[in-house]
């Protein structure tokens, strides 16, 4: 049996945790050691104090249950954040009971793992019947991911400040903690132009059209919307107009999510993979400023594709899905080559964040190579890779990851 899911250790878990203040801990802590000292001995009188320590706990309980508020609490947290950086919450207290409210608070109740409270609890005073304050929350979150906070709980800890009583509703929100990265100065993208199918329609950039390049005679089978008339009625002849797609670079993020079986995570997950992600925004933010498409392929326990740059979506998306990746516990090469060997044709520059060199990693640099793809990898790891680095058909540069988190890199 896990004794962690046992009804008695939560509700225990909830007393420590949210029932009693610091000070009712140490009346709790006193009481239990005054029945352990009076139950060894009957000649020193320290019966007495646990007696005293009981009547005041039971008094703070009375009360506190029979003056108790009914409080609702209205807000909620922002839908974003940013790892390591703190968010507050605007929320409201209203006191819908028939009574005064006293010596209030508002706090969270078990946070999910990797949220820090700066405060742990905000204190209100008191509200009379039907008033209404705002509080504000502060939050710190350390690991990036969608989770769901609890709803707040308003309380009161009248009268002696031991335990905290209340009736109180809220609701609980959502918040995605969007990887925190530094912005680079500059990025050397190995750039090459190839047309893509579409042209400016793939774009959806509303306002653009294919570049005018003159008319020619009709050919049967052209599109009657690109009849030039006033050609045709000078030349006595069908003439049409001539366009010219564009030719874009289209560079594809490859991030790399592997992580062997053996390694344990840390408090705040897998440091290099933490790093690579943080890279990866980095990589994607300074090539969101440029005229760029991008395609993001990212494979944790499934496979992430998505398609930004020039209109067709915006940076933010791309945190959003790297925020929610997952380390694969299995080599994911496997699926992120077919699914990027069906793009290559179309791709200009493939932009490897690697964790590790291998084989399987050496044989997808070389496969874009080889379909005429420009190469820049970018290896994070501390101390040596699996195998030596021998790929010379483009650029590798090494990184720490302290070089990743302290900031230290201003181009790359």
């Amino acid at each position: 049996m896990n004794w962690e899911r046992s009804v008695a250790y939560r509700y225990l878990r909830y007393l420590w945790t949210y029932r009693f203040t610091t000070g009712g801990k140490w009346v709790i802590a006193a009481l239990l050691f005054s029945a352990t000292l009076g139950s060894a001995t009957v000649e020193i009188p320290i019966y007495q104090i646990f007696c005293a320590l009981l009547v005041l706990l039971c008094a703070d309980r009375i009360a506190g249950f029979l003056v108790r508020p009914k409080l609702e609490v209205r807000g909620v947290f922002p839908e974003q954040a940013v790892a390591g950086q703190s968010v507050t919450g605007r929320y409201e207290v209203v006191n819908r009971g028939r009574w005064p409210a006293f010596d209030l608070g508002l706090r969270f109740l078990r946070l999910p793992i990797g949220f820090e409270a700066p405060d742990e609890e905000t204190t209100l005073g008191h509200l009379m019947p039907g008033e209404h304050r705002p509080a504000l929350l502060q939050l710190r979150p350390h690991r990036r991911g969608l989770y769901t906070l609890p709803p707040p709980r308003a309380y009161s800890t009248f009268p002696f400040n031991l335990t905290r009583d209340g009736r109180s509703r809220a609701e609980a929100s959502t918040l995605l903690v969007l990887p925190h990265f530094h912005p680079l100065a500059g990025l050397d993208v190995p750039i090459g132009t190839r047309y893509q199918p579409g042209g400016i329609a793939l774009t959806s950039n509303v306002g653009e059209s294919p570049e005018y390049i003159g008319n020619r005679e009709y050919v049967p089978g052209d599109s009657a919307r690109r009849i030039d008339h006033r050609s045709w009625a000078r030349l006595a002849k069908p003439v049409v107009r001539e366009y010219q797609e564009e030719y874009y670079c289209r560079v594809a993020l490859v991030l790399d999510t592997f992580v062997p079986r053996k390694r344990r995570p840390g408090r705040r997950g897998f440091a290099e993979l933490e790093a690579a992600i943080s890279l990866s925004a980095s990589v994607a933010d300074a090539l969101s400023r440029g005229e760029y498409l991008i395609d993001l392929f990212a494979a944790g326990p499934e496979l992430y594709v998505f398609r930004a740059g020039r209109h067709t979506a915006h940076f933010e998306n791309i945190l959003e899905i790297v925020a929610c990746v997952e380390a694969c516990r299995h080599d994911p090469f496997e699926t992120i080559a077919p699914a990027l060997a069906d793009e290559l044709t179309n791709i200009s520059t493939v932009i490897g964040v690697l964790l590790d060199w291998d084989a399987s990693r050496r044989l997808l640099a070389r496969t874009a190579v080889q379909m005429g793809c420009s190469v820049k990898l970018l290896v994070v790891r501390n101390g040596e890779t699996s195998e030596p680095i021998d790929f010379d058909e483009g650029q590798v540069i090494r990184l720490s990851i302290d070089q990743i988190e302290q900031g230290g890199i201003e181009v790359l």
